[in-house]
């Protein structure tokens, strides 16, 4: 097996959501963080695809979503990413208390969990998500995002994922090929089915944990779960060598396919969850400039071709401003 380079860890996590405005709402307005790429699913045009991220689009704070309105409810089990949590700065958890009581989150008590305090809640389409308050260092890749929420509580991007597994050693062994270190394990509290939560670090600063828990939970894919997770490999080198590293563990990624923004490999891990290998450039400032981002439907490619009936299929929306918000007091 070649050598590789390990992950910096999390690039995007893609989710499944119902009505798009109401995605648009909630992800920009509610939590603050950047429409920065408006866009379609490449494999089924006749769906959104949005990047929702810090000010610059920064690997490692994509949260991206398809909204499919007419997908049922699914149902968050093993072979899932059960837990998409997001970092904060630390003592900023009453402010997201208290905006969450104003917006109508569902929300629960915080937990304590590696000795970080958590926020547990859900998005409308009931998609489980975690705030953990952390230390954000002077150095800290990440670009806050300021329409919406203040400077000091805003999101930084990915803290980390967790994974329920039937199975979890053979996903665990390949986490560690991967390039994450086995940090820990805990009792877990609450949240889970499984007895406990192991936690695995990569070797950068933002989307660096990932927590594995067992359990036998039924799922189903549906409207508030994740589609997949994809990890850094910064280049194409970085990329093919973990590609073949996977492969070496027996399972069967793609051959590289060109996402525009990124370059990815997928595979299904032991356990059934999608990984995803995405390279860091060229970036969402590819085909806009910085201060526009998600100012415009972008259709990539031959998309461009047949925008005409593309956005024909789509549903109207409106991204939040908060210019509107305030218009509306």
């Amino acid at each position: 097996m070649a050598d590789i380079t390990p992950t910096p860890g999390i690039h995007h996590v893609t989710c499944i959501a119902g009505d798009p405005q109401q995605n648009l709402d909630f992800w920009v307005e509610t939590l603050g963080l950047r429409l920065a790429k408006r866009s379609i699913n490449q494999d089924d045009p006749s769906t959104y695809h949005f990047f929702f991220t810090d000010a610059e689009g920064t690997p490692g704070t994509s949260m991206t979503f398809f909204p499919w309105e007419s997908l049922s409810r699914g149902k968050v089990g093993t072979g899932q990413v059960s837990r998409t949590a997001f970092r904060v700065p630390e003592g900023s958890l009453d402010y997201w208390e208290d905006r969450f009581d104003e917006y109508g989150v569902d929300y629960d008590d915080r937990v304590e969990r590696f000795g970080e305090t958590v926020l547990p809640f859900s998005d409308p389409d009931g998609l489980p998500v975690e705030l953990v308050e952390v230390e954000i260092p002077d150095d800290d890749p990440t670009v806050p995002w300021t329409e919406f929420v203040p400077e000091d509580v805003a999101i930084r991007g990915f803290h980390s994922v967790t994974l329920w597994l039937a199975d979890p050693q053979p996903s665990e062994d390949l986490l560690e090929t991967m390039g994450f270190e086995r940090v820990g394990t805990e009792k877990a509290q609450g949240d889970t089915p499984g007895d406990e939560r192991t936690r695995f670090a990569a070797t950068g600063t933002v989307g660096k944990y990932v927590d594995v828990l067992p359990t036998i939970e039924s799922s189903r894919q549906g409207l508030g779960t994740v589609h997949h997770v994809a990890f850094q490999t910064p280049t194409d080198e970085d990329q093919e060598a973990m590609r073949k590293a996977v492969q070496s563990k027996g399972l069967r990624p793609t051959a590289q396919i060109n996402r525009h923004w990124f370059r990815s490999v997928y595979f299904r891990e032991f356990g059934g969850v999608l990984f995803e290998l995405a390279t860091s450039d060229p970036g969402y400032t590819a085909d806009e400039p910085l201060d526009d981002l998600g100012g415009r439907l972008v259709l990539p490619g031959e998309f461009e071709g047949r925008r005409e009936q593309i956005e024909a299929g789509l549903t109207d929306v409106t991204v939040p401003r908060a210019e509107s918000a305030e218009a509306d007091d």
